[in-house]
Parts: C-alpha cells; structure tokens; sequence
C-alpha cells in the first residue's frame, strides 16, 4: 500500500506528538455540499448511493477536495448490519430510517444470526478497497459501524423514536432476549468493521448514538460491555501500523472513565462535556475526540473560529486531541463557514504542539 502522506490523525489518536491539531467532521460528506446533493441525485436515492462502490467512494472524496482535512470517513450508514440480517431497510422521504420487519417476536430474536460481511455487505467492503486507492495515501481511512445496543434500537422499535418505549420494554421486561440482540449484533460488528481494516480502513470508529438516553446502570450492563467485546476482537494492526478505534456516546460524558476503561484508543465526546475538564478526568489513558456543538457552524465565520480556539485552548498542550464536532454536521451549514473552522484549527492548535 502507498505510503501515508499525512498520519497526524492517527498518530494523535495514539498520544503520539504531532505538528498540529488533526481535524475531521462527523458527516462531513453529506447534504450541507451541493456536490452531495447532486451526486445524490443521480444515484437516485439514499440506499441506492450507499450501495454503490463508486459512487461511495465519490461522495467521500467531495469534502477532501473542498477542505483541508486530515481523515476521510468511509460514505455508509450504521444500519446496513440489520438490513444484511434480512430486517428489510428502506427511507421514507422526510422520515429517515425503517425496517420492514422489526424485532418483537421471540422466534425473529432467536433466529438473528450474524452476517457475512464478504457476501451480505460487499458492496460497503468493495467502498472501502475503492477509497482507500483513490486516497492514494493522502490522509487515512475511517472505517465505522454503528454500536450494538444503537443497532439493536433500531431493529426492535423499526425506526428512529424519542421515547424507545419498545426497546426499553425489551431491555426491562425480557433481558435475556434483548441480550439475545446484543450479542448477535456484537459479533456482526466485530465481524464487518475487521472486514473493513482487511479492506483498507486504517482507523474504525464505533457509534453509540442512543447509548445516552439509557441509565447509568442500564449503560453499563447493555451497552458498553459489547463495544468492550468489539475492542477486543478487532484486528490491532495492519500494515505494519496499529490501527486505533474510537468509541463514541452521545450524551454519555457522565461515563467517561468508564468509557475510557473499554479497550478504545479514543473517546468521542459531544459538546454537552467540557474537552479541558475531560482531560482531567481521564488523564493520558485514550485520546480525546470532538466536541463543537454543530450549530456553532450557523454563526458568522469569526465566532466559528473563536468557539474552534476555545475548544483547543481548554484542551490545552500536548497531543492526543482529534478536533471534531459533537455529533453529525447539519445539513443546513453554508459549506464556507467550514473553511474557517478548518483554518482556525489548524493555524490556532500549532502553539500547543511545539
């Protein structure tokens, strides 16, 4: 494989001293680039871009070509493992995700087995291989999944909710089947995103969406212990390089040494926890990614920049930060106010790194 031109973001996810704050952008391929948009179009629609290599590999690019970031993040959706498990995914339009045939009967939870990543999810597989030779060793790859229990909500509740009323009645009321789920969805997991370092991801990110809705004792008996597992099964190097994983709860900052005890490399942080205070609390033992609230982008460019120092301010000297948002970017951000946000951390982080 060629040779990586810039590995400040791996480097920074292993504490290891870089020149500069890394930066990347949760979503940073998405609708908020008209190039996404059209791009889009022509495919037709959400899943049928998903599902194609190429056009995956377009899409991931887009925002490499406009901004000067330090990773490209694999163009997917954290819900292609259920629909590989035959729950039958589709968009409806102004809704977001479904499934056809969500999780509710005994026999459905019972039968759930883990799929084949290198038959039932080629076609993510293949996109890996595609952008990581059009990356040509430009920056690194970001391989992701989503986390079990964000999968498991989904598949038992049939889409997005606010309340999760079935999946909480699952997790109370029958424990052990909707440990059933977790388990399944652990091993897929652990499964798809290996299948995506053997494809060329160099970094693999785990998304725990909703694990932050859940208690403090719910969290740690059926969420975290399964991203534990994943840690511990995934692939730890590949060409000649260590590979790290991040590990991501939104809302969950009030877990954050327990968190940082799963077996990650680095800790994905919303902007609801102070990045300087984090620090403290969790010392040198991972990396700190995040956290700028994403609505920060709809501001003038000069208070994007001025919220971007503060964040890298209270964060402070040394290495071991990966700037990001605290979650996805908006599709309504002008795709400006990015360029100075890009600016303004990698010209205002330098002074920390010296």
């Amino acid at each position: 494989m060629t040779q990586l031109k810039n590995d400040t973001f791996l480097r920074a996810l292993l504490r290891q001293p870089t020149d500069y704050t890394p930066l990347w952008l949760m979503r940073q391929a998405g609708r908020y680039l008209p190039e996404y948009c059209a791009t889009r179009a022509r495919a037709g629609d959400f899943l049928s871009l998903c599902k194609s290599p190429d056009m995956a590999c377009e899409v991931t690019l887009q925002p490499l070509a406009r901004y000067d970031l330090d990773a490209a993040i694999l163009f997917s959706d954290i819900l292609t493992i259920p629909d590989a498990m035959g729950l039958g995914l589709y968009f409806s339009t102004g809704e977001g995700p479904r499934f056809e045939r969500p999780l509710r009967s005994e026999w459905e939870i019972r039968n759930l087995t883990a799929p084949d990543p290198h038959d039932h999810l080629r076609y993510v597989i293949d996109a890996v291989s595609e952008i990581r030779r059009a990356l040509d060793g430009s920056v690194p790859l970001i391989g992701f999944s989503g986390s079990p229990f964000t999968l498991a909500c989904y598949m038992v509740e049939g889409s997005g909710s606010d309340t999760y009323a079935e999946t909480k009645k699952m997790l109370y009321g029958h424990p052990k089947l909707f440990h059933h789920i977790l388990d399944v969805t652990a091993t897929a997991v652990t499964h798809y995103l290996n299948a995506q370092i053997e494809a060329g991801a160099q970094a693999v990110m785990v998304f725990d969406s909703w694990g932050g809705m859940l208690s403090q004792a719910a969290y740690l008996e059926f969420s975290l212990p399964y991203m534990a597992r994943i840690m511990a099964g995934l692939t730890r190097e590949r060409e000649g390089r260590i590979v790290p994983r991040i590990v991501f709860t939104k809302g969950g900052g009030q877990w954050l040494e327990h968190i940082a005890g799963c077996g990650c490399d680095a800790v994905g942080l919303d902007w609801t926890t102070d990045i300087g205070d984090a620090r403290r609390r969790v010392g040198d033992r991972v990396a700190l990614q995040g956290n700028m609230d994403p609505s920060v982008l709809f501001a003038p460019p000069e208070a994007v920049a001025a919220e971007a120092r503060r964040i890298i301010d209270s964060y402070g000297t040394g290495t071991g930060h990966v700037f990001n948002l605290g979650h996805g970017i908006s599709q309504f951000t002008p795709p400006e106010h990015v360029t100075a946000l890009v600016e303004a951390v990698h010209s205002h982080s330098r002074q920390y790194h010296l």
